[in-house]
């Protein structure tokens, strides 16, 4: 342990906590810009300046990358502390554009949050702006480098978190400026739209394709049957766009908007992800039984199938050719529920609300993605951000709004279903049904706490009579190569793999803090949201995919049997290799 003072105050903090840590946990606030917990600090903006040998010392640090000492005396705030910060700022504004009205961040912006709290009512400083163009070639995220405060945030997640590469710093000074990989189009590069770069960056320099006059204009034609799906993350994490804690379960009242909004039928993607793990964990135990390749890998995440397409093409015949939740969805609004509704499928206009940027890209990544026939199966896909502010365009209260229920048959679902925007949830999921699925017998305790929590990797054993089945769940797309490279390291030896199944979610958490998830989001609010969904687990009526009596139907109904020749037709997909650079 170090003791040390910070304005006074006396305390000790463990060896190597840095000054911001320390400050914190004396209730003392620090503004930083390039600083976030989830990423390693760096200290490029200086905000967050201090004093390190007590009032009217010379010397001064950087809290963010500087490590208490023992005996240190720190002063984090006097009037000169206070005006150098309010320099930075300045000099940061007068590289900025000053249309905060037309920014996508406005309202949400740290920069324009500091510019406030530092009370900047004049800009001292010359206006010099580089005039770079907006990348929008990507179909998933915006970049506009304009915008940007060279906080380094985007390309420090996306190299070293995320490991994907696809973002950079190209020049110096004056010229330095965010830019794709090998300075390409944002479209051509090797970004897999996971939206992380957007989620972390503190201001409007990169963003999500906002979809939402597509949608309104569905909406607003007479002709045209608009269904709506939400996914599992939405609902523990739409309610913080209107002051309530994160985790905070709005499932009935989002139906409710959403019809306000003009929705015709809604549906609930917790349906779907029942029926993905009927069909995944159905090509589980025939893997397992008949033979085939192992591990199975999850395929519910569309940056990890990119990922997986990218870099790790070997690794295609592992992968589960069940479709995500969101495309099994669509395909079932438009091949079975619009004829069993009596509704003109080539009418329907599905659209999904989603935590993730990087469904806008699934829904066009092959032409699997129009197995009903009747162009996309998801016509578009909106973030959970994108939402939010729809229904604050349309002037809805909706924490004043009664409960209602999504439509029947493809909106009740299990606590299994919900489960699936937490990291392990889907392993949880799978586990639930394959264990039934192989005994014909229910498991006793549904809750498989081992794959639960924010450790990147998570692995266990489960006992299905006398066999072990290794699972192992892999978050934050720079884990995932710790868990392949065991598999691919067993293989090149002739050895057994070292797992059966393997989940994979490409961002921290899981779904729950996906790149269209409100701003903001740190460990803690992960953790609440992931709670949000065991709670609706937990108070479910079925916990387990296979128990869900509109499954049952389905499948009598309309697809016969789980694997069989109609789910392969319309649920399933295939994979191909693809460039890391598309020009």
């Amino acid at each position: 342990m170090v003791n040390c003072k910070i304005n006074g105050i006396a305390l000790q903090v463990e060896e190597g906590t840095s000054i911001l840590e320390a400050a914190e946990k004396v209730n003392i606030k620090i503004p930083t810009l390039c600083y976030n917990p989830d990423l390693p600090p760096w200290g490029s903006c200086g905000l967050c300046i201090v004093r390190t040998a007590g009032p009217g010392s010379p010397r001064m640090a950087r809290a963010c990358t500087t490590a208490v000492a023992e005996n240190m005396d720190i002063v984090t705030h006097d009037p000169e502390l206070i005006a150098v910060r309010r320099t930075v700022v300045e000099l940061i504004l007068s590289n900025h554009p000053n249309d905060c009205l037309q920014c996508p961040r406005n309202g949400s912006c740290e920069l324009q949050t500091l510019a406030e709290e530092f009370g900047i009512r004049e800009s001292p400083f010359t206006k010099l702006l580089n005039q770079l163009p907006v990348d929008d070639t990507n179909p998933a995220i915006v970049l506009n480098p304009e915008k940007c405060v060279r906080c380094g945030r985007c390309v420090k997640v996306c190299q070293s978190v995320q490991n994907v590469w696809a973002l950079e710093f190209l020049g110096r000074g004056f010229s330095g400026r965010i830019a794709s990989a090998a300075d390409i189009a944002f479209g051509d590069s090797p970004c897999i739209k996971c939206g992380q770069c957007a989620a972390h960056c503190p201001v409007g320099a990169i963003y999500e394709r906002d979809d939402t006059v597509n949608v309104w204009n569905a909406l607003q034609k007479p002709d045209t049957h608009t269904v709506v799906q939400i996914a599992p993350a939405v609902r523990v994490a739409l309610a913080e766009e209107f002051g309530l804690e994160p985790g905070t379960l709005v499932t009935k009242k989002i139906y409710a908007a959403l019809r306000r909004l003009g929705f015709k039928t809604v549906f609930d993607t917790n349906f779907s992800a029942d029926l993905t793990i009927i069909e995944e964990g159905t090509e589980l135990v025939k893997r397992l039984s008949e033979g085939g390749n192992l591990p199975l890998i999850t395929s519910c995440c569309p940056a990890w199938v990119d990922y997986m397409e990218k870099y790790y093409t070997d690794m295609i015949p592992y992968f589960s050719t069940a479709k995500s939740p969101q495309q099994i969805m669509g395909a079932m609004i438009k091949a079975y529920w619009a004829q069993k509704a009596g509704v003109d499928p080539a009418k329907v206009y599905s659209v999904s609300v989603m935590p993730c940027t990087a469904k806008k890209w699934e829904t066009r990544r092959n032409d699997d993605m129009k197995s009903a026939g009747y162009g996309y199966d998801v016509d578009i896909s909106i973030t959970t951000r994108e939402l939010a502010r729809m229904i604050k365009q349309a002037g809805i209260q909706i924490l004043d709004l009664p409960d209602e229920e999504a439509d029947n048959p493809l909106g009740p679902y299990t606590g299994a279903g919900t489960i699936f925007g937490a990291t392990g949830g889907v392993m949880e999921a799978a586990v639930r049904s394959a264990y039934y699925l192989i005994t014909k017998q229910e498991l006793g305790d549904v809750n498989l706490n081992p794959v639960r929590g924010l450790e990147g990797v998570k692995s266990t054993e489960i006992d299905i009579n006398g066999k072990k089945l290794r699972i192992a769940v892999a978050h934050q797309m720079g884990n995932i190569a710790t868990v392949l490279d065991e598999i691919i390291d067993a293989r090149k030896a002739g050895k057994e793999p070292p797992y059966h199944f393997v989940e994979v979610m490409a961002c921290r958490g899981g779904c729950v803090a996906g790149g269209g998830q409100p701003y903001g989001c740190v460990d803690e609010i992960r953790a609440k949201r992931a709670a949000g969904l065991y709670t609706d687990d937990a108070q479910s009526q079925y916990r387990c995919s296979h128990q869900n009596p509109f499954i049952q139907q389905v499948y009598k109904e309309f697809l016969g049997e789980p694997n069989g020749h109609k789910a392969h037709e319309l649920l399933h997909t295939k994979y191909v290799e693809r460039p890391l650079y598309l020009k």
